[in-house]
Parts: C-alpha cells; structure tokens; sequence
C-alpha cells in the first residue's frame, strides 16, 4: 500500500521549499556554526519571531532560551560510554533540531515533517535511502551506527537503539511503538555492555509494540506480529508472534 499524494496550497508549498533549503545550506555551508543555526530556528519555529533583547526578559524565560542551543543540554546517549564524541558532538545540532521541531505544533504537520526529517536524515544516520519517511517523536541512540535502505517508513514513537549498530533494509515497515537493539547487559554486571549488530532485512514488517532484541538478524520479507520479542534470528518469509517470538507461518516465496 503507498500513500496518497497530498499536498499544501501554492503559497504554503513555496515556503515549505523555501526554508528547507534555506535551512539546509546553513546547516551545511559552514558559514555559521550549526548550533546557532538551530538555536535562531528553533526560537523562531516556537514563537514565530526573532530573538529579543535578554536583558529584559526573566530569568526563567532565558533559562528557556537557553535550551534551544544544543550546546546548553545533554542527551541520554551522551552519558553512555561507548559513546564516540566527536562523531556525536557532529550530529548534535541536527538531533536536537529533529526532537525539538517534533514537540512544536510544526513538527505535527506531515505534509511538512516528512520533507524536514528526510532532509535532515542524512545529516544525522551513517546512510539514507531513496524515499525515506518518518512520522514524529521516533528515537535513536547515536545515528552514526543507524543505516536505512530504499523506501522504509517508521511510524510514530519508534525507538531505533543503534548503539551496536542497526542495519535497515529496502522496503521495510516499522510500526508504532516498535523497539529495536543493538546492546544488552551482562546478566551479572549491569556496567558491562555488548553491542552486537541488529539486521532487518528488505521487505520486512515489524508491527505494533514488536521488539528485537540486539545481535538479531530478521530475514528477508518476514513478518515480527504485535508485540512479539525477537530473541534469536528470524528466517526469510516467516511470520513470528509471541514472547518469546516463534514461527506461526511461513509465506509463499515471492
């Protein structure tokens, strides 16, 4: 099933365009540092103007303020240490701008979200295929370890733990609320992380609520059905419910 074509009104359409390209060449000219670029477009996409004088504002509206500068929060993944700084530090800007602009009212209109999100995507993720839509409030660890083939969609509320690294192929669905790993704990230390790679190959559907767990590899056209947790890898063309999730049936072969 594809989406349907919608679109906005002529005006709206232009100026869409316009500040997606507008926003892409400063994050990307290296005229101006990255992090004000978010921090001037993020004031502006939540209260519709250019920053005032702080002097007269309160201490609680620039302690607000200052949470749209990147450099001025820390993210979760940042206090994990398998982290690589310097690779992170480089996408930081652009995960803040995609989180941020997904809690503003602007981050609720898909006609729009889906154009800002694919255009950051490749800023952020090791790579981006063709076609590449995300809905809003999806999660990741690092985005340096996180590939995605040709025309995946990943609905709402995903979370997407590339610590280890996730590998997403062509043609893959990934419904709300959907968990997939790449680290776990050792069962004796909870300080000692493994990070084994995650595979999900093309075609693939991860329904509602679905988790797999790190090191798998899910096949080629299978199928993981609501809620079931993928604990050991998934053969091609099979459909797997349950916890811990097991073969119900096999597909015919395409």
């Amino acid at each position: 099933m594809t989406y349907r074509e919608l679109s906005a009104q002529a005006l709206a359409e232009q100026d869409y365009d316009g500040f997606l390209t507008e926003l892409q060449t400063s994050l990307t000219n290296g005229k101006k540092d990255p992090n004000e670029v978010v921090r001037d477009t993020l004031f502006e996409i939540y209260y519709g103007a250019v920053q005032p004088d702080r002097e007269r504002l309160s201490l609680a509206a620039r302690t607000a303020l200052h949470t749209f500068d990147p450099r001025n929060i820390a993210t979760e993944p940042e206090y994990y240490t398998d982290i690589d700084q310097k690779r992170y530090a480089e996408r930081k800007p652009m995960i803040w701008l995609w989180q941020m602009f997904d809690r503003s009212p602007l981050g609720q209109n898909a006609l729009f979200g889906h154009r800002f999100r694919r255009m950051l995507a490749p800023l952020i993720f090791r790579s981006v295929g063709d076609d590449f839509k995300c809905w809003h409030f999806v999660e990741w660890s690092f985005g340096y370890n996180l590939s995605f083939g040709n025309n995946v969609v990943v609905h709402r509320h995903v979370l997407l733990d590339d610590r280890g690294g996730i590998e997403i192929g062509d043609n893959v669905s990934i419904s709300d609320y959907a968990n997939i790993y790449s680290h776990n704990h050792d069962v004796y230390d909870i300080h000692k992380i493994y990070t084994p790679q995650t595979r999900i190959g093309n075609g693939v559907r991860i329904t509602y609520l679905a988790t797999i767990l790190a090191g798998t590899t899910v096949g080629d056209n299978a199928l993981i059905g609501t809620g079931a947790v993928v604990t050991r890898d998934v053969e091609p063309n099979h459909i797997v419910v349950g916890i811990p999730g097991k073969t119900v049936k096999v597909k015919n072969a395409l």
